[in-house]
């Protein structure tokens, strides 16, 4: 149901109210309140603590909204291709100590009333969050989530299921040849057939290479076989600990029960890691570097004499830097967002491409934000032209600087979308703070968006060409900038087939006899566990009892225009 701004504030003691009653320096069920600020433009109090032994962070937002969220994320920093974080995702989703069956979010989805049930994987974090307006549900679906992300079975089964195996064609037959699979080696591999994909995934890896960031964090297909089930439990081991953990509620369930419940199901058995997960600033280029890379062919391609892609990408700032990161989004927006814009108007109405570059705009989920901008669908021969438009572009918008009625618009529709609250609030919040939050940045600075709509006011104010300087000091100063071209080619498709099979062949010529007969057994084992009935009696379920038998009576008010 959508939630009316302001709908609470009649009410003696809301949800957020409550929240402000806590104390810095109080002790809670294992836990140190630190911070406690009302954000009343969003209707809100946050109440930042830290977990005692661990070092857990933890931010719950108190707000009169009945459907409550729950999300537990982890800094996952993989150094190689082999997509780690995706496929460990997936493997503890297969079954934990408490509850063994295979696949409890599925299976808890007729045992819940959960009105969203997922888990991410980013390029530098991982995130698990579920929400429910149901009081008992919350807590099963808490106890169910807990225990897959801290104590999940791992077993080599559900890592050669969701990550990589080598297995015959059909796994009866041990006469058919061996073959890759995987649910997410072909998950991924269907994700490389997609030009867009591919051209952003090579713009991240290209402008920020020295860390992470120059890796492919879902998996490369051709690199995931080099992923061994000893190397996905220590990741484990050392990525998804409470050392390395953030966890965040919201809504207007109490906060006492979900730190009583966290603390006494997962973090009591630990102790303090040091989590070594930090992501060091990129070095900065003395000066710009240019790329080229190819695809595949679109056989759908309206001219295909026109399929090459190119973009300019620059670095910008760290999003810990919540002001700098707000002002950047917003001449993001201004340069490219709408027909008025100036990119639109010099590269769209160019008529040299169908249309933008895959990924243009503001990119604010890396340590350091970038921002991309070019065309797809020209001729090769037309890779110098749209980089001279560019250049010109960011030229004139430094002399000319931005319209006021534009700027004025887009705050105004940022104030509009802060009123404008849906039913999924709560996630939209954590899927909001993630990105800064998982650099050590202040998750609660990000609420305060009126604050910086103000500021950004007021530095306008004071210096007219604010906005002009920027533009200069990011785009026509900035020595890190790199060129990305892609062009498509005949064979491409042919050529990574050519790669997976000699991969396929090396590995099979390195295997004894007795290899593959255990290849053979795994292979009919996995599909008679794959054919099972499971028995689901050990998960949590809602009785009746647990549910409120009226459906809440939501007031309306009516007036006359």
């Amino acid at each position: 149901r959508p939630l009316k701004a302001g709908s609470w504030r009649g009410k003696s003691d809301s949800a957020s109210e409550r929240a402000q009653r806590y104390r810095v320096g109080e002790h809670i069920h294992g836990f140190t309140v630190q911070q406690v600020t009302a954000v009343p433009e969003l209707f809100l109090t946050a109440v930042k603590l830290s977990h005692d032994s661990t070092g857990a962070r933890y931010l719950h937002v108190a707000r009169e909204d009945s459907n409550n969220l729950f999300s537990v994320q982890f800094r996952t920093t993989p150094m190689d291709s082999t997509g780690v974080p995706h496929i460990l995702e997936h493997t503890v989703l297969c079954g934990s100590q408490k509850y063994p069956c295979r696949d409890p979010f599925f299976k808890m989805l007729n045992r819940s009333l959960s009105t969203f049930m997922n888990a991410f994987t980013a390029s530098d974090y991982t995130l698990y969050p579920f929400s429910t307006q149901n009081p008992k549900d919350f807590q099963n679906l808490l106890s169910v989530y807990l225990d897959a992300a801290f104590f999940p079975c791992l077993r080599q089964l559900d890592f050669w299921q969701e990550g990589w195996r080598l297995e015959h064609e059909n796994p009866a037959d041990p006469q058919t040849p061996l073959v890759f699979k995987g649910v997410v080696f072909n998950e991924m591999k269907g994700a490389f057939t997609d030009n867009e994909r591919i051209f952003a995934q090579h713009v991240q890896n290209k402008i920020l290479p020295d860390h992470t960031y120059g890796v492919v964090s879902g998996g490369d297909p051709l690199c995931i076989p080099d992923l061994t089930w000893e190397q996905l439990k220590q990741f484990h081991a050392t990525h998804y600990h409470p050392s390395n953990s953030r966890f965040f509620t919201y809504g207007n369930f109490p906060l006492e029960q979900h730190l009583k419940q966290i603390h006494e199901e997962a973090l009591v058995k630990f102790g303090r890691i040091q989590s070594n997960t930090d992501i060091p600033k990129q070095k900065l280029w003395e000066k710009p570097r240019e790329h080229s890379v190819t695809c595949g062919l679109d056989s759908l391609a309206a001219d295909p004499s026109k399929q090459t892609t190119v973009s300019v990408s620059y670095l910008l700032t760290d999003i810990t830097d919540t002001f700098e990161t707000f002002t950047l989004s917003l001449l993001s927006s201004l340069l490219v967002d709408g027909p008025n814009s100036p990119f639109y108007k010099a590269l769209i109405e160019s008529g040299v491409g169908t249309d933008f570059s895959p990924d243009v705009g503001f990119n604010g989920s890396t340590r350091e934000a970038y921002f991309s901008v070019g065309l797809q669908g020209i001729a090769e021969k037309d890779i110098d032209t749209v980089k001279q438009i560019i250049a010109r572009t960011v030229d004139e918008v430094i002399v000319k600087g931005f319209e006021e009625d534009r700027i004025e618009a887009l705050l105004h529709k940022i104030e509009i979308q802060l009123k404008h609250q849906s039913t999924s609030f709560g996630l939209a919040l954590t899927s909001y703070i993630a990105s800064c939050w998982n650099q050590d940045g202040d998750p609660v600075e990000l609420l305060k968006i009126a604050d910086k709509v103000s500021q950004f006011r007021q530095c306008l104010k004071e210096n007219p060409t604010f906005l002009q300087e920027k533009v200069k000091t990011y785009f026509k100063d900035n020595p890190h900038r790199l060129t990305l071209s892609m062009s498509p080619e005949e064979d491409y498709h042919d050529k990574q087939a050519k790669m997976e099979a000699a991969k396929l062949e090396k590995k099979v010529k390195a295997l004894s006899e007795e290899e593959k007969t255990q290849i053979f057994q795994k292979g009919l084992e996995l599909m008679a566990l794959q054919s099972q009935a499971e028995d689901t009696s050990c998960l949590p379920a809602l009785r009746v009892s647990d549910i409120e038998p009226r459906m809440p009576f939501t007031a309306l008010e009516t007036a006359l225009a």
